[in-house]
């Protein structure tokens, strides 16, 4: 490898780690943070009738990983096509 493909290697790698880095923190926050650890304080509030925090280690959690997958998706294939190593 080249310094400057070494260099761009190095970048795309930092950025990849530092998407998953917030995605997984955002993934922490929601299934173990809201459905355990501030279930407490969320099940003041009601979602359809359900306490919160109980809504969030039910059902909430799934939705937003599902939504977590697609950005996951999404902001890769911008990483990729800004580092110009997408799949075509």
């Amino acid at each position: 490898m080249t310094t400057e493909s070494e260099k761009n290697a190095k970048a795309y790698w930092s950025a990849t780690l530092g998407l998953l880095t917030k995605i997984l923190i955002i993934w922490f926050l929601v299934s173990y943070g809201a459905g355990i650890l501030f279930a407490d304080m969320l099940n003041g509030i009601k979602l359809g009738g359900y306490p919160l925090g109980f809504w969030f280690a039910q059902q909430g959690s799934i939705y937003v990983f599902i939504a977590l997958i697609f950005y996951y998706a999404h902001a890769m294939g911008k990483l990729d096509r800004k580092f110009g190593v997408q799949e075509d």
